[in-house]
């Protein structure tokens, strides 16, 4: 094995050793963590309502009931109905369904973008950085929402435009976040070890830069799924997202907002579910910054 060879194992070796160090490490301190403990639990309840959504609710959730409706909390119905005798507990149920998916499809076309994207600019650098940077610039000028809800008008409401428009807005930062990693790892003797050895561009990339990156985009990724959850309520709320009879939170909220006064429980319900799980994901998204940044101790 060459001098080269061997300084580019040895030096992986020790990277992997310690990166799992830390996260040893930082996996017993998350159960210190009563806040980001907290958080992963509510998350995993959210998982396993959607999971079981069938077995849970105890009506169907598009069933109206013309002869019950506004009804309050107790009885029959746990958390009451709404304007057309649906039952609120069963279209939460099954509004965990929604945005469950809504995070993930949001997160997998997200992160992959912006992981790509920013490690190419930070590698390759030149005119490529710089066309790169000014276009997620141009995205990062406006606020998320603003931006989704242009998408959305150009491509028209309803879910699946609104999980497109949300994926475009989320990956300048992931971007961004990316590209400054790529910066700090491109110096390191890991990295001038593979270059000597004759590694090629596009593979320095995908298999020595992209995966250091991963941890930091991942903590950035959870953090940004609280967001996700309140731009998917905002746009439905405002009827670009998921569309009626949808069991959707926001569009919940929009439609419980003409009985808020006389009917608490129509828009209070579905507004506590949002409020909940985008604070487990940022609680947990916080400690699981201590457990996958190698900056974090």
């Amino acid at each position: 094995m060459s001098v080269h060879a061997w300084l580019t194992v040895e030096t992986a070796q020790s990277e992997l050793h310690a990166s799992l160090q830390r996260v040893y490490a930082g996996w017993r301190s998350l159960f210190r963590n009563p806040l980001g403990l907290a958080g992963l639990i509510v998350i995993c309840l959210l998982v396993l309502v959607a999971a079981f959504a069938p077995m849970l609710a105890t009506y169907p959730p598009y069933e109206q009931n013309l002869r019950a409706p506004l009804l309050p909390p107790g009885g029959e119905h746990l958390l009451g109905t709404d304007e057309l005798g649906r039952d609120i507990w069963s279209r939460l149920v099954y509004g965990a369904r929604i945005t469950l998916m809504i995070v993930v499809l949001v997160s997998v076309i997200a992160a992959p973008v912006g992981l790509f994207l920013g490690t190419v600019s930070g590698v390759m650098g030149g005119l490529v950085d710089i066309a790169i940077m000014r276009v997620t610039d141009l995205f990062l000028a406006f606020p998320s929402l603003i931006l989704a809800l242009a998408f959305v008008a150009a491509l028209g409401p309803g879910l699946e435009n609104a999980i497109v428009a949300i994926a475009l807005t989320a990956w300048p930062p992931i971007a961004r976040l990316a590209r400054a990693e790529t910066l700090t790892v491109r110096g390191s003797d890991y990295i001038a070890a593979v270059r000597l050895q004759g590694a090629s561009t596009w593979r320095l990339i995908l298999r020595h830069v992209v995966p250091m990156c991963i941890p930091s985009v991942v903590v950035r990724v959870t953090l940004n799924m609280a967001a996700v959850i309140l731009t998917a309520a905002g746009l439905g709320f405002l009827g670009l997202g998921a569309q009626p009879p949808t069991a959707e939170w926001g569009a919940m909220v929009s439609t419980g907002r003409r009985y808020m006064l006389d009917s608490w429980w129509v828009v209070t319900m579905p507004g506590i579910a949002i409020l909940t799980v985008s604070l487990a994901f940022n609680l947990f998204g916080d400690a699981l910054r201590d457990i996958l940044d190698p900056r974090g101790e």
